[in-house]
């Protein structure tokens, strides 16, 4: 999955085909319908060969002329290729179904595999490169399902019926003309492994485009501040012509493997065929025989070339297959307890929050502690800062107590219980966050700030509002609550993106509220209106401050300096000063050059 990841051993094309099992058996009625379409339209392509040697024979031949029974012929021959008509749009509606819908269910399942990972997860994956898998591999595994799979099926069972019905025509041309299919098999064989190979490159390289372009679109204002955009469109041309390059190996391969098969193939059908001419000249075989073993012989010929490119098509289809089969083997290492216990019933005052000797080091920086031994008791309504340097694990400790990672030593308690015991809906339903960077979803305001609570009524969802000092800027928008708020939230200020996030969080109404730099976005008459509503939204509860500004910081009940991971001064705000520690070098920096905490 992620970049550095060391390169695992490839399973054959079948192995990767059978990891879709799952996928195509909840659909056993639905194949077994195709199925029978199927033999029908492969049944009657191979009776239409022996209907045209009886029109040859009866109706064509001189001196075999018999006028009373043509037009059955004829007749029968119509009724063949009606039959054949129905059951090849039977066939093809059933199979296109069946492709629609495994795709469908596969996409949700990849979709929901992904969205449940840690955030460990995305440390090593680039989101282009999921987008790439859920958007072009499974449309390989779409024309797998619903076009190669059936092909193959169809081919394989002409094959097989025109064999035997070359058999029937003429045993001895038929030995010479299998003898010489054999050695047609083997290079095709051979040369689509290689091929396989550079599917599973192409898709590689085109995830790759996908992650650039993803990378820089997220991240446009930056690009043209810093006015990259000649850099970052090289980058981008540089990345897709790898992958055009790729896929024309792909490509080629692929046409070269077409060539051969065909080649190989009707030449040894055109050889064939040159003996049954002698055999016809020499009276050992009827004019009507000879077509129907020409048309057998064009079946067989014919299937051999389609599965030769059916196989193609399998074999770019097992190297998606196998990309998206690695994004389901991965398990998240943060996961509910099969036996979740509950949460105590919710106090009045909020919750009690207590870490014992918790260290913890990121996955992608497994030699940097983020936190060191670190020990807190919070008593439940407490509002507790929490200030320090930048990389002092203040944001860390949040992840911790959301479960987004599991420390490595130490336990969280939250109300008594190892929050690893909870299950993870009951833990993060108890929380509330308001982060330092707010995410605003391509909806209107009122659905944003209903994602606290998605049974909210628009009542409460307007009572949050006016809470977070979000009523009133919402209600000058140009459809008020209703407006489209633009994708990431582009038609807002940052302080009005903050706003909508503690709306959201209060909308919540958690019994732990962890605020990750608030009001840090926010204008001074703001700061002021959104400042006395966290106030009024702490009664209650817990609260955890991520803070700089001495404002918010004066209010809390205690104030914790973390440096290094570790926490080194707790106490008041006038105590802390009175210390001379690192606190009081932070408040003097403040003052001096209006940095934060």
């Amino acid at each position: 999955m992620s970049r550095d990841a060391p390169s695992t051993p490839r399973k054959s094309t079948l192995a990767m085909l059978r990891g879709l099992m799952p996928f195509l058996l909840p659909y056993r009625k639905q194949f077994a319908m195709a199925a029978i379409a199927l033999l029908v339209a492969a049944g009657a392509t191979l009776a239409i060969p022996y209907a045209f040697r009886q029109m040859i024979d009866v109706g064509f031949t001189p001196g075999a002329r018999d006028t009373a029974h043509i037009d059955d012929y004829f007749l029968a021959l119509f009724g063949v290729s009606c039959v054949l008509a129905v059951s090849t749009a039977a066939r093809f509606y059933m199979v296109s179904w069946l492709g629609e819908r495994v795709t469908a269910d596969l996409r949700q399942t990849i979709y929901r595999y992904v969205v449940m990972q840690s955030p460990q997860f995305f440390e090593t994956t680039q989101t282009g490169e999921v987008l790439s898998r859920l958007t072009t591999d499974t449309t390989l595994i779409q024309a797998l399902v619903g076009t190669s799979i059936s092909m193959a099926l169809r081919n394989a069972l002409l094959f097989a019926g025109g064999l035997v019905m070359l058999f029937v025509t003429s045993a001895r041309l038929s030995a010479i003309i299998i003898v010489l299919l054999a050695a047609v098999v083997l290079p095709i064989v051979i040369y689509g492994r290689r091929v396989r190979k550079l599917s599973r490159d192409s898709q590689d390289r085109v995830a790759d485009a996908s992650a650039v372009a993803g990378e820089i679109l997220n991240a446009m204002p930056t690009v043209q501040a810093f006015t990259h955009e000649p850099q970052e469109i090289q980058r981008f041309s540089a990345t897709v012509e790898r992958a055009f390059g790729t896929a024309m190996q792909r490509i080629r391969a692929r046409a070269l493997l077409t060539a051969i098969a065909i080649l190989l193939t009707f030449g040894a059908v055109v050889f064939v065929l040159w003996l049954g001419a002698h055999t016809v000249v020499k009276g050992q075989m009827s004019t009507g025989e000879l077509g129907q073993f020409i048309l057998y012989a064009s079946i067989v010929a014919g299937a051999i070339g389609a599965l030769s490119e059916v196989m193609g098509e399998a074999q770019r289809a097992a190297g998606a297959a196998e990309r998206l089969l690695e994004l389901i083997a991965v398990e998240s290492p943060i996961r509910s307890p099969t036996n979740p216990e509950a949460l105590p019933r919710r106090t009045a005052n909020g919750a009690a929050l207590a870490l014992r000797q918790v260290n913890f080091h990121y996955p992608s920086r497994p030699q940097t502690a983020a936190l060191d031994g670190l020990a807190l008791e919070v008593a439940p309504g407490e509002t507790v800062a929490i200030v320090g340097p930048s990389g002092a694990g203040k944001t860390t400790l949040f992840q911790l107590l959301l479960r987004f990672y599991d420390p490595q030593s130490g336990d969280i308690l939250l109300d008594g219980m190892d929050i690893r015991r909870l299950a993870l809906d009951d833990l993060r339903g108890a929380i509330g966050i308001v982060p330092q960077d707010t995410v605003i979803f391509s909806a209107n305001a009122m659905e944003n700030i209903r994602y606290g609570r998605a049974d909210a009524t628009d009542a409460e969802v307007v009572a949050a509002a006016k809470l977070a000092a979000a009523h009133e800027f919402i209600e000058r928008l140009p459809e008020g609550y209703a407006s489209f708020l633009g994708e990431r939230g582009v038609r807002l200020s940052g302080g009005q993106r903050q706003r909508i996030a503690i709306a959201r969080a209060l909308l919540k109404n958690p019994p732990l509220l962890l605020l990750d730099e608030a009001t840090s976005a926010l204008d001074a008459e703001s700061e002021r209106l959104v400042q006395g509503a966290l106030e009024a939204a702490m009664q209650g509860r817990t609260t955890l401050v991520i803070a700089h500004r001495l404002a918010t910081v004066q209010r809390a009940d205690r104030i914790i300096v973390m440096e290094h991971g570790r926490i080194i001064e707790a106490g008041n705000h006038a105590s802390l000063l009175a210390q001379g520690g690192l606190y009081a070098s932070l408040a003097a920096l403040q003052f001096t050059t209006g940095h934060g905490l």
